[in-house]
């Protein structure tokens, strides 16, 4: 498991190196969308018996347009977080201007919640409220519940697109280098895909790895028999 020291100097090298959230959800979402999504069009086209130039036309056209897609919308996504977090923090700059005893109460019974009490609530109320800034950010996490790190949605664009790109390609490579057999080779690559993504996503979680990884080739799993079963019904047509 990851851990970190507790020295004065390593806790403040930690805390000032803090200034963006991860990108975990984004590159394990493009991934896993593209790996799925190019692979369901692979076996869909396979089942339906059709020729291995319609499916890399199919694959490579998924691959950027879907992608792009994916990336466009976590990218507009990521970035209405961003407008929202601006509009409230906004919000709270004038209510504190215009209400400052009531945002004063409010911080009050934010710090009371937390488990202060007595003088030292009364001190922490003070402390925090001469300075506006750390005021509105506790604000905007404790009253709103947004993220005191602010999203970055260029990076999570380019990020998804990215892992997109890189296992959306896998299951198109047998067929483009011309294997024999390309469709067992695919089918096996786009496996290896499915369970290294869920063996790298583990180390983020308290799954064990080979639990996280077959449950991620679980779901893809699922997708690529269902597009196989779907192309299947119209081989011959």
């Amino acid at each position: 498991m990851p851990d970190h020291g507790h020295s004065k100097s390593e806790i403040a090298d930690r805390l000032s190196s803090a200034n963006g959230r991860g990108h975990l959800r984004d590159m394990v979402y493009g991934g896993i969308d593209g790996a799925v999504t190019t692979f369901a069009i692979v076996a869909g086209v396979e089942g339906a018996g059709l020729s291995t130039k319609v499916i890399i036309a199919l694959g490579i056209a998924n691959v950027l347009a879907d992608g792009f897609s994916m990336a466009a919308g976590n990218y507009s996504g990521t970035k209405a977080e961003l407008d929202d977090a601006r509009r409230l923090r906004s919000v709270e700059e004038r209510h504190i201007r215009d209400h400052p005893a009531g945002e004063r109460e409010e911080l009050r019974q934010i710090l009371a919640a937390k488990g202060l009490g007595g003088q030292v609530l009364d001190d922490a109320t003070e402390a925090i409220a001469r300075n506006r800034t750390s005021w509105i950010e506790l604000m905007l996490v404790d009253e709103y519940g947004l993220s005191p790190v602010a999203p970055r949605p260029l990076r999570a664009a380019v990020l998804t697109f990215a892992a997109f790109l890189a296992a959306g390609m896998v299951p198109l490579m047998p067929f483009l280098i011309g294997l024999a057999d390309a469709f067992t080779v695919s089918m096996a690559m786009t496996a290896a895909v499915f369970f290294a993504i869920g063996t790298l996503k583990s180390r983020w979680s308290l799954s064990s790895w080979w639990r996280s990884g077959f449950e991620t080739l679980a779901i893809g799993g699922a997708a690529a028999i269902i597009a196989y079963g779907v192309g299947s019904l119209f081989e011959g047509l």
